[in-house]
């Protein structure tokens, strides 16, 4: 029986994808591919059919439900069927649209798993998401907004403006396809409290030959100071959040969290770690 996967391609580097992943490409009869997938990735599946369908803004781009169809079609013809996806396939990649054509189809399904770009850009700028005393939450935001009007609670169109961060609350913020309200996202940050001097990194291409990072400011990306260094035709990540501080700019915070812990160690009972014998005969390492 055919079968339709969701892979996910990670950030961009060809040798980031799972292993599962990879093992997929290299039977797929067919596969359909997002715009920004490397063509070092495609080259893992030289036998199979390659359909791009990525959408890129501002470019003619294939239609979500044409791309259902194909899919279901491409299962009635195909045993192994690859829709490849950057990053991860059920973050920002229409994979749910996907599924439910599939499933109504009586298409069977997988979702392999990938790196998504938030890692990746972590990673690529040594700098933990989360950080002990400083940040504990982490929101992957976009900008991209759905094709349907939206509304409120009387039925009246909600200004999009109010939409793209109304739950921006976390420690540290993420933004996918933020590019062209890269400044209004710093600004709206500003007037909801966030420190002018939160540390922003710009990501662009993150994990392939191509990757570029700049560091600057919210009070900077407000002022429009980066949008000269920006390149339309490659993928752009916000990252933005005092966790992502340079560690040599804020050893003061690690200490005072340090100090906390340090400050109640006195009041914890550390005779159970001398214990041989547990409750139930049961044993920990």
């Amino acid at each position: 029986m055919s079968k339709v996967y969701l892979v996910g391609a990670g950030p961009g580097a060809a040798d980031l994808i799972t292993v599962r992943g990879a093992n997929l490409l290299a039977r797929a009869q067919i596969v359909f591919h997002d715009a920004f997938v490397e063509p070092e990735m495609l080259a893992l599946c030289p036998q199979a059919i390659l359909v791009p369908v990525g959408k890129r803004c501002g470019q003619l781009s294939s239609s979500q439900r044409f791309i259902n169809k194909r899919l279901v079609d491409a299962a009635q013809r195909y045993e192994t069927v690859v829709r490849l996806k950057g990053g991860d396939p059920m973050l920002f990649g229409r994979a749910d649209e996907e599924l439910r054509a599939l499933e109504a189809a009586g298409v069977p399904t997988e979702v392999v798993p990938g790196i998504t770009a938030a890692l990746a850009g972590a990673a690529a700028i040594k700098q933990s998401l989360t950080l002990r005393g400083v940040a504990r939450s982490v929101a992957f935001i976009t900008q991209a907004q759905a094709s349907n009007i939206v509304t409120d609670s009387v039925g009246q169109i909600a200004p999009t403006s109010s939409l793209p961060n109304a739950h921006a609350t976390a420690d540290t913020l993420v933004y996918y396809m933020g590019r062209k309200d890269a400044a209004s996202i710093a600004q709206e940050l500003i007037a909801q409290g966030r420190s002018i001097a939160t540390p922003v990194h710009l990501l662009e291409s993150v994990s392939t030959p191509r990757e570029r990072i700049f560091t600057t400011t919210l009070a900077e990306l407000a002022d429009h100071q980066s949008e000269s260094w920006f390149n339309s035709n490659s993928p752009l990540l916000i990252m933005i959040g005092e966790a992502l501080r340079s560690r040599q700019e804020s050893p003061v915070q690690i200490q005072a969290a340090d100090a906390v812990l340090n400050c109640s160690a006195t009041e914890i009972d550390n005779g159970l770690q001398d214990l041989s014998v547990f409750a139930n005969s049961r044993r920990s390492a």
